[in-house]
């Protein structure tokens, strides 16, 4: 590997070849993670991926009782599953094992891999600029696992009573493949762990002058359809659920709306000050 040399005096080819090792190390992160959480296959797949087919899941309980509290029905309320999961393909089992290993390996890797981004971007931040980004990995990991968590606990709970339970015709039983399960776990978790990471994207559209939180304030409206047409899209398609992905969403949204305040006030504070001198 190049030895490190001043940002400024790094030509584009040093730059690739500095960024080739930083996904190197990245990469070599997630596979270690990959190899433990294949080693944990047991808790990984009876614990994790099977654990909201059971109606002892901690979620379905909470959802029950707040949709008797409410008056509602009991479509919140999941007895028993009215499915059974099964693998069609001779490498079906394993492949789902290897995929979900890499999967899990992204989530728990996903600090060491904001770490390499931070190490690779930083050189060419200004020392302050750079003293202020020290809670960016910290930060966002939270973010992302806080996304994680809502996806796993909220998001695949409400999709698999749905879909488990829907029925065009009593003559149809649902037998649902290996890999279909998992992908509605792997893409509902990845997902909402991306969509938490908001306020930090804001942060940075704010930081070089493409947002500003009036422009937030302005198309505020058009975010509440965006986010609502989402929802839909992630959800089962009844209201209750979609007011459920909602309201965090716009939570974050409005939190981003004053992240992005407060760098661009700081922002022209410093842009004032420069003028000044």
């Amino acid at each position: 590997m190049a030895n490190k040399k001043n940002v400024n005096e790094m030509s584009f080819l040093d730059h690739l070849e500095d960024l080739r090792w930083h996904l190197i190390r990245a990469t070599g992160a997630v596979m270690i993670a990959a190899v433990i959480a294949f080693l944990a296959k047991s808790f990984i797949f009876d614990t994790l991926l099977f654990g909201p087919t059971r109606p002892s899941f901690f979620t379905y309980d909470i959802l029950c009782k707040i949709s008797q509290s409410l008056g509602l029905d009991d479509s919140f309320c999941f007895n028993e599953a009215a499915f059974e999961i099964q693998s069609r393909t001779m490498a079906g089992q394993f492949s789902a094992h290897i995929w979900t290993a890499i999967t899990a390996g992204f989530i728990i890797a996903f600090p060491y891999i904001l770490f390499e981004l931070w190490r690779f971007i930083s050189p060419g931040m200004h020392p302050s600029e750079r003293k202020n980004s020290r809670g960016f990995i910290i930060i966002s990991s939270i973010l992302f696992f806080m996304g994680v968590l809502f996806g796993y606990y909220v998001i695949c709970p409400l999709s698999i009573n749905f879909l488990g339970t829907y029925q065009v015709s009593e003559k149809v039983h649902n037998d649902f493949d290996l890999s279909s399960y998992i992908s509605l776990i792997r893409s509902s978790v990845i997902a909402c762990g991306l969509i938490f990471e908001l306020p930090i994207i804001i942060y940075f559209l704010a930081k070089v002058g493409i947002i500003t939180p009036e422009i937030l304030r302005k198309y505020r409206k058009f975010a509440l359809v965006i986010v609502l047409i989402v929802s839909a899209i992630i959800t089962p398609p009844d209201i209750a659920s979609q007011v459920i992905v909602a309201i965090p969403v716009l939570i974050l949204y409005e939190v981003s709306i004053y992240i992005a305040k407060f760098v661009t006030r700081k922002e022209r504070k410093k842009s004032k000050a420069i003028r000044n001198v």
